[in-house]
């Protein structure tokens, strides 16, 4: 494996990224939107909430059928609170945020990926790239890491943002941190690496095979799928975090992910690219 190649590959994609705006402004715009502004502005007017105002009290009301259904460790949890504020500030945090945390890193990496040989084929630079002296697996390699790397990455980042974000809005009535648990850990070192591995593979050679970064990336994008249904599950109080399903949710992301990198590495033929060019 020359790795010194797939180095130089890697290096030249996310140079390219920083270089794109039409790659480079969602990347930044919607994990800030998401991960600081939501949570920032979220926690702010939760921390200025009355516990007994009329709102409150009508939240609570209208959504007891849900707060009445959860798992006994949350209900546990939510007990060692003293008021309905601090209740409703850990469920939304909590329950709710992390398939944002899961979603990111995978559109991330879908982006990039998205890129990888449409973007090629749009600047006109697939023909050097495809001659160049690396083997289809490293080239194919080299194209799959760049994008798991900032995938990772972001997810990363976007959680310490959000955590660091959600504390100092909520300090003053939560007494503490509590966006970091067993079960957030899991979500961020085993299930973020294995969502922005999820559709490289699939991306990559979709990619290879359409014109443009657009059709790369509107064909690329039923990977997230996965994610908007744990996100729907949340939401409807179907499926619920718990560090036993972060590590269900991981062992199955990885497995699809890793299926699918295989396939593509065995599929790929820099031959076939060339040929369409």
């Amino acid at each position: 494996m020359n790795w010194r190649a797939v180095r130089t590959i890697i290096r030249k994609d996310l140079k390219v990224v920083r270089q794109t705006r039409a790659v480079l402004i969602p990347l930044i715009i919607v994990p800030v939107l998401v991960l600081v502004l939501l949570p920032g502005v979220g926690g702010a007017l939760l921390a200025t909430a009355d516990p007994d105002s009329e709102a409150i009290r009508d939240f609570r009301r209208e959504s007891a059928a849900f707060f009445d259904h959860l798992p006994a460790p949350i209900s546990e949890r939510l007990a060692q609170y003293d008021d309905e504020v601090q209740r409703i500030t850990y469920i939304l945090f909590n329950l709710f945020f992390p398939p944002m945390v899961l979603l990111l890193p995978t559109m991330v990496a879908n982006v990039i990926a998205a890129d990888s040989f449409a973007g090629e084929k749009e600047r006109k630079t697939l023909e050097a790239l495809l001659y160049a002296p690396t083997t289809d697996r490293e080239l194919y390699l080299a194209k799959l890491i760049g994008p798991w790397l900032a995938g990772v990455a972001v997810g990363w980042l976007g959680y310490l943002a959000f955590a660091v974000v959600i504390t100092l809005t909520t300090l003053s009535f939560m007494g503490g941190i509590f966006v970091l648990d067993a079960t957030w850990l899991l979500l961020i070192f085993w299930v973020v690496p294995a969502a922005s591995g999820l559709g490289l593979g699939a991306m990559v050679l979709v990619s290879s095979r359409v014109s443009t970064f657009q059709e790369a990336y509107q064909l690329g994008g039923v990977v997230v799928l996965p994610i908007l249904l744990l996100l729907f599950g949340q939401l409807g109080g179907v499926v619920y975090f718990s560090p036993l399903l972060a590590l269900a949710v991981g062992a199955v992301l990885w497995a699809l992910a890793l299926g699918l990198m295989g396939y593509g590495a065995g599929s790929f033929k820099r031959g076939a690219l060339i040929a369409r060019l």
